[in-house]
């Protein structure tokens, strides 16, 4: 370890996010392998390590035995003073190594407020921040992850951006840069061929047009780029690499826990979630696949917690026999199995009860809205009665915790939807009077509202934001409607949703925008102890852009998108149909009781069926 870390490190918060050396890490000879790759993830340690996506890639690319891939978190701002003050480059935790000594350098995308921390990074690193500022193919920088899904406002700083699931992608990737390299090609020549490889977005090969009014009338190709970039996915997950001994990590982290990944995709249609459709098509792992994977990773990491992950994993069809497969081994040696993801309209208590028999904690639901009609714009498909049936059922099974999350600013939302939360949180708290055998226990019942964020490739992502000033009118309505003491009541502030709507919906010209917030300190922003609303506005400002034009505006349904280009499997067509759907309050079945003919299918080989 270098000397000056020696003398840092005692004197920065949790020194053991900057040391490396925890259990299962991988470790290689520099000298054997012929590329190596740093991983980069644009938020802290414990962040960073508890990203399921970033665990995968990390082993899938080391079974390679010619790569080596190490980690590379954002350091805290004491260890990044500490750092830029003694001229210590930005490093992996693998090696020790910098950073520009690296082939390539990889980013997770998965926030939009990280965006500024990725301009960090490559500046600890002594790198230029722009594509076109670093002209030699070495090292590489590209970019992965959700926050891709609208290419635009990053794609100054990268060289070329992976669409999708990375799994076998960064692999290709990776190999043609090799022989890239090996035979001493240009970084021109590589980008054009690496933009041949499928779910490869190559930013340089598209020139954006503006119209007069701001808005773009064209992302034009320039000869070798691709009309549109259809992400990759992996069509088998049981065949599919998954991290069964991942890094223990040496200090505490958010998820510190074993993660079981039930299938990827949701057959549930809700309007508001980017990640619903992007994620498809629906794609499971067999449930022996999934007990052997779970039981393996516990026993090769010794955590005490297992998670079954998906985005909606009580609908996976196998789910008894799995939760019954893993609790077979987990009840003997008191580990606990949880089930994050619950809907209220399938909810079990006999299933719930068993698996937090180890460790007992609250249940969350997200009704999103605060009534019926509303939840029906949105396509939540979740009623008020299976709702409190089943807080009912939670009551008199002994739990004495709710959370209940909602979205203020939907489409369509009115005064009596906002004050329709209360009344609904009152209707739980009434459930919990009449059924709960342990009243002497208490009650705590938790709201809590974030701003709705119209996203990219939803059907809500032309849909504009509400003002921030309306926002906090309606939460201070919300705030005003809530008597009762045993309903406790949070919300996200209005200021970060503004920008990160901007971010999330930017074209290029927002990529200037992000650099001259990094140049006036910006980094780490989604934490609220960096974040600056003010340093965001002036950035604006310095650019000649209105946040404004990007968030509470609402788009043409045939004005050209940012994100055009970009094809993540769903039809616009059927996006469009479900905005329409939106406006008449009219719901559309979920995949399973009848598919939608959405065309993410079409990503799968022929003949073989999504597992919705």
């Amino acid at each position: 370890m270098d000397k000056r870390l020696r003398r840092i490190l005692p004197t920065v918060q949790k020194p053991a996010r900057y040391t490396g050396g925890e259990y299962n890490e991988i470790i290689k000879d520099k000298r054997s392998v012929k590329l190596r790759m740093a991983f980069c993830f644009p938020d802290t340690y414990e962040i960073g390590m508890s990203n399921l996506g970033m665990r995968i890639l990390y082993g899938c690319i080391n079974a390679v035995p010619e790569f080596w891939c190490e980690r590379v978190f954002a350091p805290w701002g004491d260890m990044a003073e500490a750092m830029r003050r003694e001229n210590i480059p930005l490093y992996a935790l693998e090696s020790g190594d910098p950073l520009g000594e690296f082939d390539v350098l990889g980013f997770s995308l998965g926030y939009e407020m990280a965006y500024p921390t990725v301009l960090d990074m490559l500046d600890m690193a002594g790198l230029p921040l722009r594509s076109e500022e670093r002209r030699e193919l070495t090292p590489l920088v590209f970019a992965g992850g959700t926050g891709i899904c609208n290419p635009e406002p990053m794609a100054p700083f990268m060289d070329l951006m992976a669409l999708g699931e990375g799994e076998e992608l960064d692999i290709e990737i990776l190999r043609l840069f090799q022989k890239a390299r090996d035979e001493g090609w240009t970084k021109r020549a590589f980008l054009l061929e690496a933009a041949k490889i499928p779910g490869v977005y190559v930013p340089s090969l598209y020139e954006p047009v503006y119209n007069a009014d701001g808005t773009l009338a064209e992302l034009r190709p320039l000869p070798g780029a691709p009309e549109r970039v259809t992400k990759r996915i992996v069509e088998d997950l049981d065949g599919a690499y998954y991290p069964t001994n991942p890094i223990v990590p040496s200090t505490e982290i958010v998820h510190d826990r074993v993660n079981v990944e039930l299938f990827r995709g949701c057959v549930r249609g809700c309007r508001f979630c980017q990640a619903g459709y992007a994620y498809r098509p629906i794609r499971a792992r067999s449930p022996q696949k999934l007990i052997e994977q779970g039981i393996e990773a516990i026993k090769n990491t010794g955590c005490q917690e297992a998670t079954l992950l998906s985005l909606s994993s009580s609908d996976y069809r196998g789910l008894g026999e799995v939760c019954d497969g893993l609790l077979e081994y987990c009840e003997p040696r008191s580990v606990s199995l949880s089930l994050p993801s619950l809907r209220a309209d399938n909810f079990s208590m006999e299933l719930m009860s068993r698996l937090q028999k180890v460790r007992r904690g609250g249940l969350t639901f997200a009704p999103e809205a605060g009534t019926q009609r509303l939840r029906d714009v949105i396509n939540k498909n979740v009623t008020e009665e299976a709702l409190l049936n089943t807080c009912r059922i939670a009551f008199e099974g002994g739990w004495n915790g709710i959370k209940l999350y909602f979205m203020l600013g939907l489409p369509t939302e009115t005064d009596e939807d906002v004050v329709g939360i209360a009344e609904l949180a009152d209707r739980v708290l009434h459930a919990w009077r009449q059924y709960s055998p342990h009243k002497q226990r208490g009650v705590r019942i938790t709201v809590s509202t974030s701003c709705f964020i119209p996203k990219p490739h939803s059907p809500f992502q032309w849909e504009p934001q509400v003002t921030m000033d309306e926002y906090r009118r309606r939460v201070n309505l919300l705030r005003e409607s809530i008597r009762a003491r045993n309903v406790q009541y949070n919300w996200h502030d209005a200021d970060t949703s503004f920008i990160e709507a901007a971010l999330s919906r930017g074209d290029r010209r927002v990529g200037e925008v992000i650099e001259a917030a990094f140049r006036r300190g910006a980094r780490l922003e989604a934490w609220s102890d960096y974040f600056d609303f003010r340093r965001w506005l002036a950035a604006f400002a310095d650019c000649g852009l209105d946040p404004a034009f990007y968030a509470t505006r609402e788009r043409a349904e045939d004005e050209v998108l940012p994100w055009s280009r970009v094809n993540m499997g769903v039809k616009t067509e059927l996006l469009l149909r479900e905005r329409h759907r939106a406006y008449e309050a009219r719901l559309s079945p979920d995949c399973r009781v009848q598919c939608s003919a959405c065309g993410a299918a079409g990503l799968l080989p022929k003949g073989v069926r999504c597992d919705g």
